[in-house]
């Protein structure tokens, strides 16, 4: 009943085209974490030059540009990738068709980590936003952190295309709301207006400046702090499968959209930030002077909507909070790129199978859950601490950048070679030139991000992904292991050959009702030999049941095991394996009573013992368990309580729900 009011009625698995996303409700689902990046990309930026006092803000703007035209040409790469593999496998499928399954292994590793990053980054940057204007979400931001990814988690769980609807509307308000921040603030600065910030009379002083090497160092690491922007750029092309057809070009036109909109919103805010002359420190406390006591330093964004709207107020809240929420929904990149790769992984039998199947609302829910898992994991280990989770941030999605234009490269070069049309070769050679140019810049963003990140926190990153990696291998040598025994010759044929006879051991705790059902199943099954077995335990027990026994006259044989020790399990294993020795061609079947009860706590109280029995039994070899299930009233009562829950579509003609006409 819970599951239903959380997630919903399940869906038949024909309706898995009625999730199609047109481009209006993919734009929100796939690009809010892109989008939303330019809330925080900035503030790195500005962070990281702060550093070096006030002076080092006059390169944010050039290395803003940079980022842009970075992520362009990222854009311009990707929308070759989207058509060229538009099954979903998206970076994970360019690099193990092109260069090979470890290379693809490489790259499901860093985008698994880059998701997980995803969407701890983006919520505890939407934490912080929210926290600006409403303070106590600050003072509990872990906890609010938390509570968020809850959320965030049941509505993907009811499945993509609903929670694609839900997230729209503020996805669409935030990048109404930036755009209209942006032109606003412009006109206002074109027209002469003051615009202040209201750390604009702060003086920020340099924890120390840079020179030289150093200095240019400095301007690189800025520079990989605001390529974070480019987090969620790939998601499209994981997501092809989930677009409308055409879906390639919607996929490319989508990602072309979101681009374009990122590219303006980050330069936008930039511009704005020396504008309004913006004082962003990595140390308040001790780099800003003239700062009021207890000051609490507000996000970029914010600073920005208090200065533009300076006169309208509502337009401060109004961007402090969209921007908090969509920094909160870019988590939602995330929710829909990390299962389906995790559904492929699974399907090439380098992830569990559970991961590879849709749940009942046709999402992926078991990855959905994983990746919840691990991101609640990251915010309590780093306490939702941006600055702290955004240097393990970025690693991995350059990674999968570099190595899919690679992959892209050889995709060109190995159909150049059976082209014999010039059109189409002429066409190709565009593409390949967008590929090189792409693969050129995120190999040099990738050299830039590890060399001024490592020792900041991206080794962490790089230990996951080699992790990751070597889990994954592991579980494809086991898949393919099991595979080879289970598909063996000459196994099959021993597997088919009919044993020479059945013995049977009913094992006989008590003489009750259940005992008897199994007794009277293990002669229905008409073995060769049967018989009863009981553990002696207790003398005094024992012996009561063997002269009930007899006295009842029944014709099978009671056999008692004694057991000095007072152990149960190890008796009958010992005793069967004995039976299985003098006769290694005979099957063995052994007959455990249970009980079936209504309620989580009454399995506590019942069946421990015939567990522990099947649990060891299955591992001994010719012997068969069969469990002859008893009904206590609780399972009774708790059939009753899920047929309240009916009747649901089809439970009538399935025979699960009876009308009761008394």
């Amino acid at each position: 009943m819970t599951k239903r009011l959380l997630l919903g009625r399940p869906f038949r698995s024909d309706r898995l085209s009625h999730t199609l996303l047109p481009k209006r409700i993919a734009l929100p689902i796939f690009a809010s974490d892109a989008l939303s990046s330019v809330a925080y990309a900035p503030e790195e930026i500005f962070l990281t030059l702060s550093v070096a006092g006030l002076s080092a803000y006059a390169y944010a703007p050039w290395i803003g540009i940079a980022v842009a035209v970075v992520m362009l040409v990222v854009v311009a790469s990707y929308r070759q990738n989207v058509h060229a593999y538009p099954s979903g496998g998206g970076d994970y499928e360019v690099a193990t068709v092109n260069l090979g399954g470890r290379f693809g292994l490489t790259v499901a590793s860093a985008l698994l980590v880059d998701y997980v990053l995803t969407v701890a980054v983006s919520t505890s940057s939407g934490v912080a936003n929210i926290g600006s204007a409403w303070p106590w979400v600050a003072q509990h931001k872990v906890l609010c952190a938390i509570l968020i990814i809850a959320v965030l988690t049941a509505m993907n769980l009811r499945g993509v295309r609903e929670s694609g609807t839900t997230f729209a509307i503020p996805t669409y308000g935030f990048i109404v709301g930036v755009l209209v921040m942006v032109l606003w603030g412009l006109v206002q600065a074109a027209q002469g207006a003051d615009l202040r910030a209201e750390s604009a009379g702060f003086q920020l002083h340099a924890e120390t400046f840079p020179v030289g090497f150093a200095f240019v160092f400095l301007i690189l690491r800025s520079f990989s702090s605001g390529a974070a922007a480019l987090t969620g750029v790939e998601a499209i092309s994981n997501g092809v499968p989930a677009f409308r057809k055409p879906k390639s070009k919607n996929a490319a036109t989508t990602l072309l959209m979101m681009g374009l909109l990122a590219v303006v919103m980050l330069v936008g805010i930039i511009a704005l930030a020396i504008i309004t002359q913006v004082k962003f420190a990595e140390n308040p406390a001790q780099q800003l002077t003239g700062a009021p006591a207890g000051y609490e330093q507000k996000t970029i964004v914010s600073q920005i909507a208090q200065a533009v709207f300076g006169n309208f107020p509502p337009g401060f809240y109004y961007i402090s909070f969209i921007t908090g929420i969509i920094l909160l929904l870019a988590a939602n990149t995330a929710f829909n790129g990390f299962p389906v790769l995790g559904s492929i992984l699974a399907q090439d039998r380098y992830l569990p199978r559970q991961l590879h199947t849709r749940g009942d609302r046709l999402a992926y829910s078991n990855g959905i859950i994983l990746l919840a898992a691990f991101a609640l994991l990251l915010i309590v280990a780093f306490n939702a601490e941006v600055s702290r989770l955004i240097q393990l941030y970025i690693v991995g999605v350059f990674v999968s950048f570099t190595v899919s234009q690679t992959g892209m490269l050889r995709h060109w070069n190995r159909l150049l070679r059976d082209e014999t049309d010039p059109a189409t070769r002429r066409k190709m050679r565009r593409s390949q030139t967008v590929n090189a140019i792409g693969l050129t810049l995120t190999g040099t963003v990738l050299l830039i991000v590890l060399v001024t990140k490592f020792l900041l926190g991206a080794w962490i990153a790089i230990a996951a992904m080699v992790v990751i990696y070597l889990t994954m291998t592991a579980i494809r040598r086991h898949y393919d292991r099991v595979a080879v025994e289970l598909s063996d010759d000459g196994d099959m044929a021993k597997a088919t050959v009919l044993p020479s006879r059945n013995h049977a051991i009913v094992l006989v705790s008590k003489l009750h009702q259940p005992t008897l059902r199994a007794l009277a199943y293990a002669k229905a099954v008409r073995p060769d030999v049967l018989e009863a077995v009981t553990v002696n335990v207790d003398d005094a027990e024992t012996r009561e049941l063997v002269a009930e026994w007899e006295r009842r006259g029944f014709r099978v044989p009671l056999k008692v095991i004694e057991s000095p020790y007072r152990e149960i399990t190890k008796p009958v294993l010992d005793y069967v394996k004995r039976v299985r020795g003098d006769n290694p061609r005979d099957v063995i079947t052994v007959f455990i009573p249970e009980y079936v009860v209504g309620r989580w706590w009454e399995q506590l109280l019942h069946n421990q013992s015939a567990l522990r029995l099947k649990g060891r039994l299955l591992f001994q070899p010719g012997v068969m368990v069969t469990s002859v299930p008893w009904q206590l009233a609780s399972s009774v009562k708790a059939v009753k309580r899920a047929m309240r829950a009916r009747p649901a579509a089809g439970d009538v003609r399935r025979g699960l729900y009876t009308e009761d006409k008394r």
